[in-house]
């Protein structure tokens, strides 16, 4: 006999384990999109062999658009009043996990013999196309996060289990496409062919990349089926409405934004994973093809940085309980610091097995404060869109969260585009493929990703520690003074 939930005081489902596993289906459907961000970079650089200047100013022009089409999603979502038979967010996902169905592997046509123009036109076009999907999906799933619980601890391990979600979606791509997609070269007496740096050459295999994205696609809408079906709205969605007779103003929006410390804070943190270590994904690819002739396996060792999450999981909620989501974020992040500059030992090193090990203790290390601060990310934001409702009396769900995805994903375009543009400085030269580049090439390599680590851990610290200010005393006092707001007009409402 099929159990029954029990309901809280209005009448619906208990917030319990359901909620979580529905919230973290979510993340995992929208990571069988986003995840491969870091492929497209490496697929147009290494199988379409665009110039890396070329590929960092294309990069840099969809990831601009990107950036805007959040906020404007964001604030026609928030100014939608109809009533849906799903619910407003609920239906807004769903439209966008229909065309990310097939919209994933528009970016991945493969075409490498194809004039440069014509490559550029179906970058442009399928990275459009399938970041608009993205978003309409992605913007709302975002915010119903507040929706789901109003409790702080329940906000924390909502988070959690997204970053869950997040996780396994980041680990399938990360680790089994390198070894589906790279192929190591021998030559016609079964040889292995070898590059400058006394590794053998690995060559990607483009045309699979595009079939990949095609499966994750129907792996990426079962997940958001499920969440849909599973998650429970709590809070009403147009319960807190704005001046429906104002019309966006987006200047505006960005002014109220940047007044929004804690939205900043965790904002300037998120876009430190992109800037910084996110970034570095291409760099990486290309150091472990070129330096460590193991490009196949670059996932695998990357995998270890997201690892240490699960050490915390489990105590999260009593973690945030006793010392605040603040708090934990921000020694999370100074363990990080430790761990990029750990990493700078690890080029220095001649022999490549004990450079490798090296790298992989300093990622450890690295992804143990990443870990702390992962758990509790969302959940930031969750309070972030609180504070915006405490200081202004607005609750602008799409707005704020659109913003913040703006501003990642500005981080998004911009990283990626720069970290191009020194790999093309440090040496790195597109027509040779990984096979053709000099021993000096790859080393520098080593250097970048170095850099890109510690920068990725000094920019969240600082986003963490000094910008965000919600720490456990002053969240205290928000959720009092809110509650007690919400207690009045409820009452008012009761009198009327």
């Amino acid at each position: 006999m099929k159990k029954e939930r029990q309901l809280d005081a209005s009448g619906k489902p208990k917030f319990g384990m359901t909620d979580k596993l529905a919230y973290a289906a979510g993340d995992l459907g929208c990571n069988m999109s986003f995840s491969l961000k870091g492929t497209v970079q490496t697929f147009w650089l290494v199988f379409m062999m665009l110039e890396t200047g070329l590929l960092s100013a294309l990069l840099l022009v969809v990831q601009i658009w990107d950036a805007i089409n959040d906020p404007l999603i964001g604030s026609m979502i928030d100014a939608d009043r109809r009533n849906y038979k799903m619910g407003k967010f609920k239906t807004y996902i769903f439209v966008g996990a229909c065309g990310l169905l097939v919209a994933g592997a528009l970016v991945f046509i493969p075409a490498p013999k194809a004039d440069v123009w014509l490559k550029a036109v179906l970058f442009i076009l399928g990275y459009v196309i399938w970041d608009a999907c993205y978003t309409v999906a992605n913007v709302p799933y975002g915010s119903m996060l507040s929706l789901v619980t109003e409790d702080a601890g329940e906000r924390a391990q909502l988070s959690t289990w997204r970053s869950v979600g997040s996780m396994i979606g980041n680990m399938l791509p990360m680790v089994i496409l390198p070894m589906l997609i790279w192929r190591k070269e021998v030559d016609a007496d079964g040889n292995p062919v070898l590059n400058s740096a006394g590794e053998q050459v690995e060559t990607l295999l483009g045309n699979r990349v595009f079939f990949a994205a095609l499966i994750m696609g129907v792996l990426g809408f079962l997940c958001f089926l499920f969440m849909i079906k599973k998650i429970t709205i709590r809070v009403d969605e147009n319960a807190v409405k704005t001046n429906e007779t104002q019309k966006f103003n987006v200047f505006q929006a960005f002014g109220s934004f940047m007044k929004n410390r804690p939205a900043v804070g965790a904002t300037l943190a998120a876009m430190a994973m992109f800037l910084g270590m996110n970034s570095a994904t291409i760099a990486t690819t290309i150091m472990f093809a070129t330096y460590f002739g193991k490009a196949s396996m670059s996932g695998l060792v990357s995998m270890i940085g997201f690892l240490p999450m699960f050490l915390f999981m489990p105590f999260i909620k009593k973690i945030v309980n006793k010392w605040g989501k603040k708090e934990a974020a921000v020694v999370g992040a100074m363990a990080s610091v430790v761990g990029g500059l750990l990493m700078f030992i690890f080029p220095l090193i001649s022999n490549k097995t004990a450079a490798l090990g090296m790298y992989v203790l300093a990622l450890c290390i690295f992804g143990i404060g990443l870990g702390v601060y992962t758990c509790v990310s969302w959940a930031l934001m969750a309070d972030a869109i609180d504070y915006n409702e405490w200081k202004t009396g607005r609750r602008e769900e799409g707005t704020v969260y659109s913003l913040h995805s703006f501003f990642r994903k500005l981080a998004q375009g911009v990283g990626p585009s720069v970290v191009l543009l020194l790999m093309g400085a440090l040496g790195y030269v597109s027509a040779n493929g990984t096979g053709g580049q000099t021993l000096q090439t790859a080393t520098n390599m080593c250097w970048l990703v170095s850099g890109l680590y510690l920068f990725s851990a000094v920019l969240m610290l600082v986003g963490l520690a000094v910008v965000y200010n919600l720490d456990k005393k002053t969240m205290a006092q928000m959720t009092e003074e809110l509650a007690a707001r919400k207690g009045a007009v409820a009452d008012t409402s009761k009198e009327a």
